[in-house]
C-alpha cells in the first residue's frame, strides 16, 4: 500500500501526529464507500427485476380482463388484436415516435377495459341500445381511465383511454374535446377503432364493405375524425387492404 503519511509536508515542516490516523481512516471510509456503492446497484437491479415482473404481471392482469370483456360480446370477437393493428400501423405513418412509445400499444388493447363497468345486459344487449342505456355506456372512457391513472407506467395511456370517443368537431364524448385538444394518440386511434367497427357484424346492422367504410371516413374526415389523420389512413388501407378475413377476425399484417 501506497505511504500517505508523506503527503502534505515539505522540508523543515514537522508532520502532524495525527495525520496518518486521518488518513487511514478516510481509506477505510473510502472502501466502505465503495462496498456500499456495489451493495446499492446489486439492490438496485434486483428491485428493477421485482418491478419488471410486477409490472409485467399487471399488465397480464389488465389484459386477461380486456379479453373476458371482449369475449362477452362475441360481435366484438378480435376487436381488441385489430384496432391495436391499425393502430399501431397508422400510428408509425403519423408519428413513428407515438408508435414506439411502450405505452401507446398498451393503451390501444386496453382502450375498452373501463367496459368492466357496464351492466351486462347493456354491454351484450342483442340490439340497438335505447339512449339511457347509451347514456350508461359513454361512461366506460372514464371508468377506464380511473382503472389505470393509479398505475405510474400506464400514465401515458389514461388520456387516450379517456378520450378514444372524442369527435373532431367537439361533439364526441366524455369531455367534449375538439380539434387539436384531442391528444394526438386519441386521433390516431379513432379511426382504428371506427373502422374497425364499421367493417365488423353487430347485432343491429351487417358488416360494410372496406370501400365503402372509406368513403364514410373521407365524409367524416373534419368532423368526427381529424382530417388530416383520415387522409393518412386511407392512403394506409389503399396501399395494404386487408382481407375480409382481417376484417372480422385476425391480426393485421401492417402491424409486424
Amino acid at each position: 500500500m501506497r505511504d500517505f503519511t508523506s503527503l502534505g509536508t515539505a522540508p523543515g515542516i514537522p508532520t502532524d501526529p495525527e495525520m496518518p490516523a486521518v488518513q487511514e481512516q478516510l481509506i477505510v471510509l473510502a472502501r466502505e464507500l465503495g462496498d456500499l456503492y456495489r451493495l446499492e446497484r446489486s439492490r438496485s437491479a434486483e428491485l428493477e427485476a421485482v418491478l419488471a415482473s410486477l409490472q409485467a404481471t399487471y399488465l397480464a392482469t389488465m389484459k386477461s380482463l380486456a379479453t373476458v370483456i371482449e369475449a362477452k360480446d362475441q360481435t366484438t370477437r378480435g376487436h381488441l388484436d385489430r384496432t391495436q393493428a391499425y393502430g399501431l400501423a397508422l400510428a408509425r405513418r403519423v408519428d413513428p415516435d407515438l408508435a414506439r412509445e411502450p405505452s401507446t400499444g398498451y393503451a390501444f388493447f386496453l382502450h375498452d377495459i373501463g367496459k368492466v363497468g357496464i351492466p351486462e345486459h347493456i354491454l351484450c344487449k342483442p340490439g340497438p341500445l335505447s339512449e339511457q342505456e347509451w347514456t350508461v355506456m359513454r361512461g366506460h372512457p372514464v371508468i377506464g381511465a380511473q382503472i389505470v391513472a393509479p398505475i405510474a407506467f400506464l400514465a401515458d395511456a389514461v388520456s387516450l383511454i379517456r378520450h378514444h370517443h372524442e369527435r373532431f368537431d367537439g361533439a364526441g364524448y366524455p369531455d367534449g374535446l375538439k380539434g387539436l385538444q384531442i391528444p394526438l394518440a386519441a386521433r390516431v386511434f379513432a379511426l382504428a377503432d371506427s373502422f374497425d367497427a364499421m367493417t365488423s357484424d353487430r347485432p343491429y346492422r351487417r358488416a360494410m364493405g372496406i370501400e365503402r367504410a372509406l368513403a364514410e371516413i373521407r365524409t367524416g374526415a373534419g368532423t368526427q375524425w381529424d382530417p388530416d389523420i383520415a387522409r393518412v389512413f386511407v392512403r394506409m388501407i389503399e396501399d395494404a387492404p386487408p382481407t375480409e378475413d382481417q376484417t372480422s377476425d385476425g391480426v393485421l399484417a401492417q402491424a409486424g
